[in-house]
Parts: structure tokens; C-alpha cells; sequence
């Protein structure tokens, strides 16, 4: 769907203002401090809670934008910046530990994800799964080798709502969330957000890759997101020569 501007209506963005590669955090204000970490980064769209800005990797665009809370407005995001030209798409941001030995400020690369959400139903039947996309995860675990990161790889529970995950047992259906919980945690699931699912799902129909990489939240309070961010970075980096070597074309 596209304004009468020509842009595409939520984004503002159209062909040309975007990468191929293309960050995902949902707050808003990581979009500056990850454009720092670009060549060149230009601010080229803000509506809503969707801010782009666009820079250079090794002399390949690449840009960032800000999904929001949620699947609903992840989605949103994926299918239009799809539709500007983008086609790799890391989620970064941060997550809630599931596993009790995690500590604070551990990252997890995302293999797959729980589809404890409605946006994905909408796509898909819930018996499809929603996988990360095997090059990005690759991508991720070599970068954060490079960044000295300290990480898990593996599934996470993508869900609806913050507050039926950290004050489950006000709710109506508080015996449901805590035994979908403790099922999570049995399984051997890393960490709990609230896009990824969807994301991975909508990615696979597209034919396009996503992945994702989350600072994990533990007991003990949240260290700063540099290394989160420089690792997401070099992620990118490490794609694009990858993307390079086989010839594809990066844009």
C-alpha cells in the first residue's frame, strides 16, 4: 500500500531509500546509535513508531529501521520494506531469559521461535514453523566470535503480551501462562520476545531471510547494549561477504 506521496504508507520509504540489508530494532531510539556504527549514516524516514536511517558497510548500503512493540507492527515493517528492495533482515533487541543460568546481558541467536502470537496465524497455519534463515544464524555466530560476545544459540517464545509474561499471576488465565511457561523452559527455549515469530514466518513466504540476535535479560540488571549492537553489525558485515563470494548481488 503506498501513500499518495508514492512512499509506502506506514514506512515512508520507497525504492532507493533502503538497502538490501536491513537492521530490525523495535525501539525507535537504537536506530541513531546503531547508524553510528554505518559509513555515512542519513536519516531518511520517521512516522510512527518506524524510523529508517541508511548508511554504508564495506561500501554496501545497509540500513536500520524500527519495528515498534509487537508483531502486528514487525509485520508491517518486513512487507514494506520488502517491497523497497530489502531482503535481509536481522531482529535486534532485547528479550526476557527463559533458562535460569542465564545471566544478564547474554546474547541469544535465534534459531527459532515459539508462535505464542496471532500476527503469524494470519500468514500461516500454526503448524508451519517459524525458522531463522540458516546463513544469518551462520552470519551471527561468526560475528559474535569477532566481538568476543558471550552467546546461546537457539529458540525463543515470541508472545502477545509483556505483562502476561512478568505479572502472570493477576490474569484470568494465570495457571495457562505459567504452565505454557514452565513448557517453554523444559523445551530448552532461550528467551522470550514479541517479534521474532512473525518475522520468520512472513520472511519465508516472501523468499527472503530473516534472523535475529537478543540481549537476554536475567535476575541481575542489564549491562549496556554495545556489544549487542556491535555484533548485529558485524552480522551484516559478515553476510555481505558472503553474499559477495557467491556472486549474489548486494546492491
Amino acid at each position: 500500500m503506498e501513500s499518495d506521496n508514492g512512499k509506502q504508507y506506514h514506512v515512508q520509504l520507497e525504492k532507493g531509500d533502503v538497502g538490501k540489508y536491513v537492521l530490525l530494532p523495535g525501539d525507535p531510539g537504537r536506530c541513531e546509535p546503531i547508524s553510528r556504527l554505518f559509513d555515512n549514516p542519513q536519516l531518511v524516514a520517521s512516522n510512527r513508531e518506524y524510523v529508517t536511517y541508511t548508511g554504508y558497510l564495506d561500501g554496501v548500503k545497509v540500513s536500520v529501521t524500527s519495528t515498534g512493540i509487537g508483531c502486528p507492527s514487525a509485520a508491517i515493517a518486513l512487507e514494506e520494506l520488502v517491497r523497497v528492495g530489502a531482503d535481509t533482515f536481522i531482529r535486534v533487541g532485547t528479550s526476557g531469559a527463559i533458562q535460569k543460568d542465564i545471566k544478564s546481558g547474554e546474547l541469544a541467536i535465534i534459531s527459532a521461535a515459539i508462535r505464542d502470537e496471532g500476527t503469524s496465524l494470519h500468514y500461516m497455519p500454526v503448524e508451519f514453523p517459524a525458522i531463522a534463515d540458516i546463513e544469518l544464524v551462520l552470519a551471527l555466530q561468526r560475528a559474535a566470535k569477532k566481538t568476543g560476545a558471550v552467546t546461546r544459540t537457539g529458540i525463543t517464545q515470541s508472545k502477545d503480551s509483556f505483562y502476561g509474561q512478568h505479572e502472570p499471576e493477576r490474569m484470568g488465565v494465570s495457571q495457562n501462562l505459567l504452565n505454557r511457561w514452565r513448557a517453554w523452559e523444559i523445551g530448552g527455549a532461550l528467551c522470550s520476545e514479541m517479534e521474532a515469530s512473525a518475522l520468520f514466518v512472513i520472511a519465508s513466504m516472501l523468499r527472503v531471510r530473516a534472523g535475529g540476535i537478543m540481549a537476554m535479560h536475567g535476575i541481575e540488571p542489564m549491562p549496556p547494549l554495545d556489544t549487542l549492537l556491535d555484533t548485529a553489525v558485524q552480522a551484516l558485515r559478515e553476510i555481505i561477504a558472503v553474499d559477495k563470494a557467491a556472486g549474489k548481488d548486494v546492491g
